[in-house]
């Protein structure tokens, strides 16, 4: 632009996102969630007597509930238009549930996947499984919703981040709330 140039410079709400980004963090959630299916359901387990490191499942319900949390910190804050406290509860939902992810890779590569050991029958298996099922397939969407979500706010297209936050939300805490259930309800048949 010359000293003569009218044209106003364009705001970050004008620029488009290059489709690169958004396929990039598209194709990290799918490898992520590859690997995932690869860890739960092939991987061979390093402590077939669970012995080892026996508190992680409880570790994960609690960054599961520290993120939902923060989620709901952070809407409040956001309702409050107090912008810079919302974006650091966000932070920390975000640093929560990759403190999760980081838990539950090392909960399933020593333990591998838990099964519920009651009858596949029953007000308690049903929910169970439709609340696990809701959760895995819900949290396979969360992980790009979250990335672009922040891609959008850290590179400042607020009107963009606001569309698709409005999704990221609630799926975000659905998942990070079932996530403790799912946990609790395990704990407890467990025993």
């Amino acid at each position: 632009m010359t000293a003569t140039d009218t044209r106003p410079i364009p705001t970050p709400e004008r620029i488009k996102t290059p489709p690169s980004i958004i396929a990039a963090i598209l194709g990290v959630s799918v490898v992520a969630s590859l690997f995932l299916f690869w860890l739960v359901y092939y991987h061979a387990p390093a402590d077939t007597q669970h012995t080892k490191l026996l508190f992680l499942p409880s570790l994960n319900a609690l960054f599961n509930g520290l993120s939902a949390v923060a989620l709901v910190v952070g809407l409040v804050f956001v309702k409050g238009r107090k912008i810079k406290q919302h974006r650091a509860a966000m932070f920390t939902a975000f640093l929560f549930s990759t403190l999760f992810l980081v838990s539950y890779i090392l909960n399933h590569a020593l333990h591998g996947e838990y099964r519920l050991p009651i009858a596949h029958v029953g007000l308690l298996w049903n929910t169970y499984f439709w609340m696990l099922l809701s959760h895995i397939l819900l949290s396979v969407f969360a992980l790009p919703l979250i990335l672009i979500t922040f891609f959008f706010s850290l590179s400042e297209r607020f009107e963009q981040h606001r569309k698709i936050a409005r999704w990221t939300f609630p799926i975000w805490l659905y998942v990070s709330v079932t996530g403790v259930l799912v946990a609790v309800i395990q704990a407890v048949v467990h025993g």
